[in-house]
């Protein structure tokens, strides 16, 4: 069976950079309370998968 292979558009980082931009922004919508805090919640664990990402395509030292 052949894979199904495709290019990304962009990176895995710029993805969840943007992604968290966008749970950001809807979460300012949102009256403080359960699902704005679920929404930041979700935006600040793109942010740090962003890093991680960064950090296992890095050189090192």
């Amino acid at each position: 069976m052949k894979r199904l292979r495709f290019k990304r558009k962009s990176s895995l980082r710029a993805q969840l950079a943007v992604e968290a931009r966008q749970l950001r922004d809807e979460a300012e919508s949102y009256p403080p309370g359960h699902k704005r805090n679920s929404l930041l919640r979700k935006a600040r664990r793109n942010e740090v998968a962003s890093d991680v990402a960064g950090w296992l395509i890095s050189p090192g030292k």
